[in-house]
C-alpha cells in the first residue's frame, strides 16, 4: 500500500462516524478529489528519520495533517467566493451550508488526531496563522493576496514535517523547516498530486537536513512565518 492510499484510508476512517449521511458523503467526495501531498509528506518525513517506521501507526498523524489542510482549504475557498451571495435555489443553499459544516468537521477531526502528539501546538498555530492571514487579506492590495493565501500551503508543509519527524525523533531543525516551506513555494495555489511534489529525492534531502541538527526553536520559527 502506498502512502497516498494509506493516508486516504486513515482519513476516511477518522470521519466514518460523522452524521448525517449527506455530510459524510460530502467529506468522502472531498477526500477522493484531494491532493494527498500533506499526508504523504508526513509519512516521508518520518521515514527519512527512521526508515523502518511503522507506517500504519503513523497513519493517524498523516490523516490529521491532511484533514486540517482540507478544512482550511475549503474555508479559504468559501471566504473568497461566498456561496450565499449568489444562490438561486434552496438546494444550492443546502450545499453551501454543507460546505461550511464540512470545513469545521475536517479541521476539528484533524485536531483530534494530532491532539496527543508533539505536533499539537503547531497544528493550533497553523490554524491561527491562517486566520490572521485571511483577516489581513481583506485590507491589502489585490496583488498581495496570493502571497497571503499561499501561506496556508507553506504552513501545512511545515506541520507535516513536524508531525512526521517528531513521531520518531526530535523536532525538525531550521534548515528542514525552510526546505518544507520551499516545497510549498514551488506551487501556485492548491497542491498538485503528491507524486508531483514528493519523491524519493525528497526523502534523501529531508534525511540529510535532519541529520544536520537543530533544535526545538525551529518549530516555533516555522509557526511564526
Amino acid at each position: 500500500m502506498d502512502d497516498a492510499v494509506r493516508a486516504r484510508e486513515a482519513a476516511r476512517e477518522a470521519l466514518s462516524d460523522i452524521e448525517p449521511e449527506a455530510l459524510r458523503a460530502a467529506l468522502d467526495e472531498r477526500l477522493d478529489a484531494a491532493s494527498l501531498t500533506p499526508a504523504v509528506l508526513t509519512f516521508v518525513s518520518a521515514r527519512a528519520v527512521e526508515p523502518k517506521v511503522d507506517l500504519n501507526g503513523l497513519a493517524s498523524r498523516a490523516a490529521g495533517v491532511q484533514l486540517i489542510y482540507e478544512g482550511l482549504r475549503l474555508t479559504r475557498s468559501l471566504a473568497h467566493d461566498e456561496p450565499w451571495s449568489h444562490l438561486d435555489t434552496p438546494e444550492e443553499d443546502t450545499d453551501a451550508d454543507l460546505d461550511i459544516l464540512a470545513a469545521d468537521v475536517l479541521v476539528s477531526r484533524g485536531f483530534y488526531l494530532l491532539a496527543r502528539t508533539e505536533a499539537a501546538d503547531h497544528a493550533v498555530e497553523t490554524v491561527r496563522a491562517f486566520g490572521r492571514d485571511q483577516t489581513r487579506r481583506r485590507s491589502v492590495a489585490e496583488s498581495e493576496r496570493p502571497d497571503l493565501d499561499g501561506e496556508l500551503e507553506v504552513n501545512i508543509c511545515t506541520l507535516a514535517v513536524v508531525a512526521g519527524t517528531t513521531a520518531v525523533g526530535s523536532a525538525p531543525p531550521t534548515a528542514l523547516v525552510e526546505y518544507a516551506a520551499g516545497l510549498a513555494d514551488t506551487h501556485d495555489g492548491d497542491f498538485p498530486p503528491a507524486d508531483e511534489t514528493v519523491s524519493e529525492g525528497t526523502v534523501e534531502r529531508i534525511a540529510a537536513l535532519y541529520r544536520g541538527g537543530g533544535g526545538d526553536d525551529a518549530v516555533t520559527s516555522a509557526a511564526d512565518r
